[in-house]
């Protein structure tokens, strides 16, 4: 009896758990896969029937794709590889060392291998990266009879068929799209070519970053969008279920860097230990010694707080809230830009709803803060002093300063950082708050000094 274990190293019958797989959904199978360990993933997978071997490789939840397809025999690897979606197939090879790619590369047909290098040849975040091959596309003056005939011949082949192509039989080009429903509910006798109600098909181009085609799709509806070359050639699809995995990714990647941290390449569990330390520590450095600025602002102003101790209270309050109002607008600002709401162009009209944002929002934290100083001083919670209207005062107008310039420039640095080439994301919200920390701290003292100067300073 061949026997695996799982993450938590209970051992399970391998035979036994690939026959529970047989009877799962695909994307259940792929869950009961993820809990195994390594080596067992690969004895249950080795042993699963292989229709449900290749749907479980043809799932994209499947964690570590690459190092199951390249543990698995031979002969069970090439079938797995040479049955899964064109790119569900071209993701694993993009994962793999090039040493096994090279090496199952070699298991494929040579059809098959010549479309996965143009295929790996497009960066991953396109739609090229994304796209697949397996499409339906024939002249627009077949009849809808021969079209369905067609498509019954080679539908089983294909990854899915949401629409039809009609490409010019001299050019190749693509020429309309038409969805299989208005195809089923047609005249047999009519033309293919009649039944689309739009002349210019929607189309991407290979190097499009998959956030214009997560658009196109979205405002569209549609299922399925046609990839088409410099000559309007049709060259593949990226379907819509191939976006939401894609958007999963990428909102995946902003949270990482929202947090201060390179995004990760794979899952939690999977991030080696110094890999993550790699990922982490870059940013975590960056925002120390940007923080040492702090201490630098401080002991600046060593003279005042000697003299105005009182002023220490106060320090944790004015640069949380500075901090908090930075971050607000910088992830507002961040999503709109993600979304196409805002554009660079619209930077100052940005600045121009912060500015009256930051100083309303300011004000209404500046009369809390005064208020809860009176009400301390009153109640006898906490001795202010004789001068407690001022420090109040002080505190109140720091907080208006504070966070009008949190709004500010957290709502300026996204487009500063896409101006010049940088993903707005990495305007992560540690790095928003560290920064107006320390101009915070400037702007506290300055205000304090502006105010008490002549009786506590």
């Amino acid at each position: 009896m061949v026997t695996a274990t799982t993450r938590s190293q209970a051992p399970v019958d391998a035979a036994a758990f690939a026959g529970r797989l047989a009877s799962l959904h695909a994307a259940d199978a792929v869950e009961a896969v993820n809990a195994l360990d390594s080596s067992a993933a690969v004895s249950v997978l080795t042993a699963t029937p292989p229709q449900q071997a290749i749907r479980i490789f043809d799932e994209a939840g499947l964690d570590r794709p690459q190092k199951l397809i390249a543990a698995l025999p031979g002969d069970r690897a090439a079938a797995i590889l040479e049955a899964i979606s064109a790119d569900r197939r071209t993701d694993i090879f993009r994962k793999l060392p090039e040493e096994e790619r090279g090496r199952l590369s070699r298991l494929l047909p040579a059809s098959m291998q010549i479309s996965l290098k143009q295929l790996l040849a497009y960066p991953p975040l396109t739609a090229g990266g994304m796209m697949t091959s397996e499409f339906v596309s024939m002249p627009p003056g077949w009849s809808v009879e021969q079209a369905l005939g067609f498509i019954r011949a080679i539908g089983g082949k294909k990854e899915t068929i949401y629409a039809i192509y009609l490409v010019d039989p001299a050019t190749l080009r693509l020429v309309q799209a038409i969805s299989l429903k208005d195809l089923i509910l047609a005249d047999p006798s009519a033309r293919v070519g009649a039944l689309s109600h739009y002349r210019e098909p929607l189309a991407v181009a290979p190097l499009d970053d998959r956030a214009h085609v997560a658009g196109l799709i979205s405002k569209y509806d549609l299922l399925a969008v046609p990839v088409v070359d410099g000559s309007g050639q049709i060259i593949g699809i990226v379907t819509v279920d191939d976006v939401i995995d894609a958007i999963v990714d990428e909102a995946t990647e902003e949270v990482q860097r929202f947090g201060g941290m390179e995004s990760l390449d794979g899952p939690y569990m999977e991030i080696g230990f110094f890999a993550m330390i790699k990922k982490r520590a870059g940013w975590l450095c960056a925002l120390f010694l940007s923080e040492m600025l702090t201490a630098s602002a401080m002991q600046h102003f060593e003279g005042e707080l000697e003299k105005a101790v009182v002023l220490t209270l106060f320090i944790p309050l004015i640069m949380s809230s500075g901090g908090n109002s930075g971050s607000q607008a910088t992830s507002l600002i961040i999503r709109a830009l993600a979304l196409g709401e805002v554009k660079l162009r619209d930077w100052w009209r940005i600045a121009l709803r912060e500015l009256p944002a930051g100083l309303v929002l300011g004000a209404i934290l500046g009369t809390i803060g005064f208020i809860r100083i009176a009400v301390w001083q009153r109640a006898g919670f906490h001795d202010y002093g004789e001068h407690w209207v001022l420090i109040a005062a002080t505190v109140a107008g720091a907080l208006i300063g504070i966070v009008t310039f949190g709004s500010v420039v957290g709502s300026m640095l996204p487009f500063a950082l896409k101006r010049i080439g940088f993903d707005p994301a990495t305007a992560s919200a540690p790095f928003v708050a560290t920064l107006v920390d320390v101009t915070g701290l400037i702007i506290y003292f300055s205000i304090a000094y502006v105010i008490l100067r002549g009786t506590l300073l």
